[in-house]
């Protein structure tokens, strides 16, 4: 039963991190970049601490705060913030082909952090998957806009790190009081960042543009961790994050359905492909 509440958690998590980066579009129209990053930071922080301090959780050890920092990095700072740059250059569905590489580099941290030794076909399938990533940025993204390609793979590898050391942290403090943690932890440099790039003015910021802050502040920031982690407690790191292989799909009919993006077929075909061969590298990670 505890495994099954484990996959039902971790879907909901990855249902959650899929409207992420529509969401994130939906905001950039009208917001700079460093403000929703560290605004969406800002809110998030304010609701994970009122949430630690009322359910009295002990705070973390000196030891932890190496990990907690590399989660930040990746998770509060590092992701939204790349994402959101590159989200000026490509649209969503684009960027969500991208999406496909997380768990392979999540996996990839997993095993630099954790000491495995995957099997070599875990290599293989690894330059296969990212072989379909690059020649579809080489087709497609490379002409139109090569920086905003460069930015997505900054923000999957960055975010792949905050995952995997929190998987691990998780284990430890409990999965929801770590992005707290790290949320906090964030907080003094978020907060007055986020002050200092506010716009003079915010009567121009359509309905939209808050919509989709309001989601990547409570949903992609906080309450999906929550769901994400308490899934990989019960269920299993390897196995539950495996779920995050149908993220790219759920992302591209989002971005179809919200934002009314054109999702080719090559993409569809991409996406598939990486799918493939990250499921294949995760279970030869073993």
């Amino acid at each position: 039963m505890e495994k099954t509440n484990g996959w039902v958690n971790g879907f909901i998590g990855v249902a959650m991190f899929a409207g992420s980066l529509p969401a994130t579009r939906m905001a950039v129209t009208d917001l700079n970049p460093i403000f929703l990053t560290c605004a969406r930071a800002t809110i998030a922080a304010s609701l994970g601490l009122a949430w630690l301090l009322l359910l009295r959780q002990r705070r973390p050890n000196i030891a932890d705060l190496p990990s907690l920092s590399l989660t930040a990095l990746g998770c509060v700072v590092g992701y939204p913030l790349l994402s959101a740059l590159a989200l000026q250059h490509v649209t969503s569905a684009h960027s969500i082909v991208f999406v496909g590489l997380l768990p392979l580099c999540t996996a990839i941290f997993a095993v630099l952090r954790g000491g495995e030794r995957p099997q070599p076909v875990f290599w293989l399938f690894s330059i296969l998957g990212s072989a379909f990533v690059v020649g579809y940025a080489a087709l497609n993204g490379i002409h139109a806009s090569p920086l905003g390609d460069l930015l997505m793979l900054a923000a999957v590898i960055v975010c792949g790190l905050g995952y995997a050391e929190g998987a691990r942290l998780s284990r430890q403090l409990g999965g929801w009081q770590v992005i707290s943690w790290a949320l906090v932890l964030s907080l003094p440099v978020m907060l007055p960042m986020g002050l200092l790039s506010m716009p003079p003015s915010l009567g121009h910021v359509r309905a939209q543009a808050w919509a989709g802050l309001a989601y990547v502040s409570l949903f992609s920031m906080l309450i999906g961790f929550v769901f994400w982690y308490r899934g990989l407690a019960q269920g299993g790191i390897a196995a539950v994050g495996q779920l995050q292989l149908f993220q790219p799909f759920m992302g591209l009919g989002l971005a179809a359905l919200v934002l009314h993006e054109k999702v080719s077929w090559m993409m569809l075909a991409v996406t598939l492909g990486t799918v493939v061969c990250v499921a294949g590298a995760k279970h030869y990670a073993r």
